[in-house]
């Protein structure tokens, strides 16, 4: 058990957390929830031993084993899988005692390893770490490469791998879904609800904290605040709390005003000032209460595009992939993908699997090696790639950025552009280099917006971005009128902007018939051997290798696909606003009043009434089609 005590701490002069006081037992999943700054990073580092608490206390069990993601990005000649295996330390020194053992040709050490391996479960260690590395997306040729071949990203799941390798009480996860695919965050999911002991885990993923969480700990206005269930429950309690307090504080208001008013109309009358003194200390005895001060609501706009053709982009017979003087590398056979207006396409499928060179393509920045790519006249592209953020310009302002793009446009319309996107003030000519990573994405997302795009080609756009801005994002992608291709690891994004999903592996594109959650179960059906060879077409991220092109894999029986709750809300909303529009003139026509002026009041009600009439009739019929 982690147990905090009139704990408080702070990182240099700011006061994170004061006044904790919590217990967190074995076998819970915790989601560490809060806004960027609010002290998630650095409780982590208390439970770590790496910073004291400035108050109070942090009682940890004796001979607890904490683990957790390294930080730093190892580069290493060792294989990948003896990297994870050394993450559990005993069986490592155990395999180790034994090859030396063998080495000096000293039997009697050598059948002491076998007792110690015996001891500590190391003969199917390295079965252990293959099959962590395995469902990482790691096939079975990548895990004996030297770590050193690996890129950035890749080595990022080599850490968290040796994380999961590592024996553990408490395990904890700071944002373990940035750099996996889907694919990859679906077997994590699985494995941390197969979890033994307390996890503490950060991340900006809904949907994952809602499958993995049995508890949800808030971190708010320097305080902490353990909630039971995952984070939609957490988010249903809270909104109730909120609604409670708003009511207490009106009431307490109120009997504050009543008694205010009394003791100010007697205190001046000798046969009320008994009473007036008695209110007097009632007041100062009522509690008082917080009005509920509503957290700022970031939001974004896509503005509409200027032109909107019905076909704006499409791939036929297409070979995509890499140039070469000798042989080039084809990574998709065959591909025909086609966007119209208002398509909402999400790509599924292993990092590496070539959802990214898909994109590349249809925006043109690569080539295709054979085929053709139609482009309309009017295509204007929105393209956010993953480099999109560490492209900004280091020493340069938003209003900067904007200018590079229209330089003839004014400071007035940048600085009314970029407040709509929360940089306002003089936070629009500040430069970037002081910015957090979620502002940096926010900006590139604005200059994309800027462009007024009628196409969007989003890959992996949330990596930067905490809960509020994602939900944000969700909402603008909903009302954007164009087409949209959607790379992303965050399932409640793609499952609220997506309405059809893409499938890229083995070489091919290809429609799946099914939601999210028809993927997922289709993922867990698949042989293992099935899964790996789709792996080893992803995983070796060195370099891209042209895939094999086995048959197309089966995919679920088609079904209804679900509406995008967004788009529906926003659909029976608009309905019910024409209804009660339409009811309020038919109660305005029938008034007698409406006709007193010669009956120009009553024409103009009759005309609106017509044409709510008609909107209301397309509205219906909008509403309809979401439904399929």
């Amino acid at each position: 058990m982690i147990s905090f005590r009139n704990f408080a701490l702070r990182r240099g002069e700011r006061l994170l957390l004061s006044e904790v006081d919590l217990s967190l037992h074995a076998g819970w999943r915790v989601g560490v929830v809060g806004r960027n700054g609010t002290g998630k990073s650095s409780l982590f580092a208390a439970v770590r031993g790496e910073v004291e608490p400035d108050r109070g206390d942090l009682d940890l069990p004796s001979r607890l084993r904490i683990a957790s993601i390294a930080q730093e990005m190892p580069s290493l000649p060792d294989p990948a899988i003896d990297f994870v295996l050394a993450g559990d330390t005993a069986v490592h020194a155990a395999l180790q005692a034994e090859a030396n053992a063998f080495a000096a040709e000293d039997w009697e050490a050598v059948a002491e390893a076998h007792q110690k391996l015996e001891e500590v479960g190391g003969y199917d260690g390295a079965a252990r770490a293959g099959r962590l590395l395995h469902g990482l997306g790691f096939p079975g040729e990548a895990q004996q490469r030297p770590v050193s071949s690996f890129s950035g990203g890749w080595r990022v799941r080599l850490n968290l791998a040796r994380a999961l390798m590592t024996p553990s009480d408490v395990l904890l996860l700071d944002e373990p879904t940035n750099h996996l695919d889907l694919d990859a965050v679906l077997w994590l999911e699985q494995w941390l609800m197969k979890y033994q002991g307390t996890l503490l885990l950060i991340s900006h993923d809904r949907e994952f904290l809602d499958n993995v969480n049995t508890h949800t700990l808030h971190l708010h206005g320097g305080k902490a605040k353990l909630y039971i269930g995952n984070y939609t429950a957490f988010e249903r309690q809270r909104a109730e709390q909120l609604r409670q307090q708003q009511i207490t504080h009106e009431k307490v208001q109120a009997e504050r005003a009543h008694l205010q008013s009394f003791i100010d109309r007697f205190k001046a009358s000798a046969a009320k000032a008994a009473q007036a003194q008695s209110r007097v200390k009632r007041l100062a005895k009522l509690a008082d209460t917080e009005a509920v001060r509503a957290e700022r609501e970031v939001r974004i706009d896509f503005p509409a595009p200027a032109r909107l053709p019905h076909a704006l982009l499409r791939l036929n017979h297409a070979d995509c992939g890499y140039p070469a003087p000798a042989s080039p590398t084809v990574i998709l056979h065959d591909a025909n993908f086609g966007l119209e207006a208002g398509d909402r396409i999400g790509l599924l499928g292993p990092n590496g699997a070539g959802k990214s060179t898909l994109v590349k393509s249809l925006v043109g920045d690569l080539p295709l090696l054979t085929g053709e790519r139609y482009a309309h006249p009017d295509l204007r592209i929105g393209y956010f790639a993953q480099h999109t953020v560490e492209a900004l310009v280091a020493g340069t302002s938003p209003i900067d950025h904007l200018r590079e793009i229209s330089p003839n446009a004014s400071t007035q319309d940048f600085r009314n552009f970029l407040g709509k996107w929360s940089f306002p003030g003089d936070r629009a000519f500040e430069s970037i280099d002081g910015f957090s990573g979620g502002e940096r994405a926010r900006l590139a997302l604005a200059l994309i917006a800027w462009r007024q795009p009628n196409v969007l080609l989003l890959d992996e756009p949330t990596n930067h971005l905490d809960l509020e801005m994602r939900e944000a994002l969700a909402e603008a992608l909903s009302d954007f009128p164009g087409a949209i291709v959607l790379v992303s690891h965050d399932r409640h994004l793609i499952g609220l902007v997506s309405d059809t999903y893409w499938r890229v592996a083995d070489g091919r594109v290809q429609p799946f018939d099914g939601d999210l959650d028809d993927y997922a179960a289709w993922l867990r059906s698949r042989p293992q051997d099935a899964r790996a060879a789709e792996a080893s077409g992803g995983a070796a991220a060195a370099k891209p290798v042209e895939p094999a092109l086995p048959a197309p894999p089966p995919v679920p029986v088609a079904k209804v696909p679900k509406v995008n709750p967004h788009r529906l809300s926003k659909a029976e909303e608009r309905v019910a606003q024409l209804e009660g529009e339409l009811a309020a003139l038919e109660v305005a026509l029938a008034d007698p009043a409406a006709y007193a002026d010669g009956g120009t009041r009553g024409q103009e009600l009759t005309r609106r009434q017509q044409a709510v009439r008609k909107e209301l009739q397309d509205a219906e019929e909008a509403l309809l089609d979401l439904y399929g």
